[in-house]
């Protein structure tokens, strides 16, 4: 039989599907579906030092193609994660990778040093918060911030450091570099793309916070181009997502040069697509000849 195991470098997975971060919450609401260890790796919740209550509501428009959200990192706060949701992942059997977000250099340095020291297997850095000390600019906008914040992570980060990007760049690739030559294992891409609803009725935003990320089918071609793009700039492992709602969108990842995949928006809609998805990967892998699925990772012929 085919193999789906996968490498990104230290961190392995028994097959390329991780649940997206935000849209699986802490996972255990998942574990109602089907076991955990189905899973190749669970990205888990947003988490910063101190608890947020996240953006006011309405937090979601659904529009044509997908969702724009607008939660606001609504989270426990480190310390609560600490104690109660990563105890309950304990014997999960999948891959465990803490997505940490922050408004300062100084939180993320700190979170980073205490994640580093729980039972988990990554760390994704969340970049496209606001950097309250720069006047509310991202921490990706641009190769510098990224360089910055990334270097100051990872003499903290003592796991494999995931970057989560921010399609919301001018240059996308530049910021993939960036993070690598700073000591970045492996980049995640795309987070949302800024957007915004309208109800023409009542002639106002559908959010509260006006503006949030959108993601869903929608963005699908967007991300693509751009794991392509940072692919042809980088020698570290990709994490592809934005849009993936089939194990045929996951094998085209894959080609453009993913090595491993995150499902959001469309687990929303059915919880099971995770587990169908790698069922039809192994079929595909099987009946395509291929030793190991990380054949596809690159495979794309220009």
């Amino acid at each position: 039989m085919s193999k789906l195991e996968v490498n990104l470098g230290a961190l392995k997975l028994k097959n390329p599907i991780i649940l997206a971060s935000g849209t699986c919450n802490f996972g255990r609401e998942f574990a109602q579906f089907f076991p955990l260890n189905n899973l190749g790796g669970l990205a888990l919740k947003g988490t910063t030092l101190l608890p947020r209550c996240g953006n006011p509501p309405p937090r979601v428009a659904e529009v044509y193609g997908g969702i724009i959200n607008s939660v606001g990192l609504q989270n426990p706060g480190f310390a609560e994660f600490k104690r109660t949701h990563l105890p309950a992942l304990a014997d999960c059997g999948c891959a465990l990778i803490a997505n940490i977000a922050g408004s300062t250099q100084e939180e993320y340095i700190e979170l980073a040093k205490r994640a580093s020291n729980c039972p988990i297997d990554a760390i994704e850095l969340n970049i496209s918060c606001p950097n309250v000390k720069e006047g509310g600019v991202s921490f990706g906008r641009d190769a510098v911030n990224v360089a910055n914040i990334v270097g100051k992570v990872r003499a903290a980060c003592s796991l494999p450091l995931i970057v989560k990007l921010s399609p919301n760049t001018a240059d996308i690739a530049a910021n993939a570099v960036a993070a690598e030559e700073q000591g970045a294992d492996i980049i995640s891409l795309i987070n949302t793309l800024e957007a915004m609803a309208i109800d023409y009725r009542t002639k106002r935003p559908i959010l509260g916070n006006i503006t949030g990320g959108l993601s869903g089918p929608a963005v699908k071609p967007i991300a693509l181009r751009m794991v392509w793009q940072v692919y042809n700039k980088v020698r570290i492992p990709i994490i592809g997502m934005g849009g993936i709602a089939s194990a045929t969108d996951v094998i085209e990842f894959m080609l453009a040069g993913a090595s491993a995949v995150q499902i959001g928006t469309a687990s929303l809609v059915n919880p099971m697509l995770p587990v169908k998805i790698i069922e039809e990967l192994e079929q595909y892998a099987k009946n395509e000849g291929l030793a190991n699925i990380s054949e596809l990772t690159g495979a794309l012929e220009v």
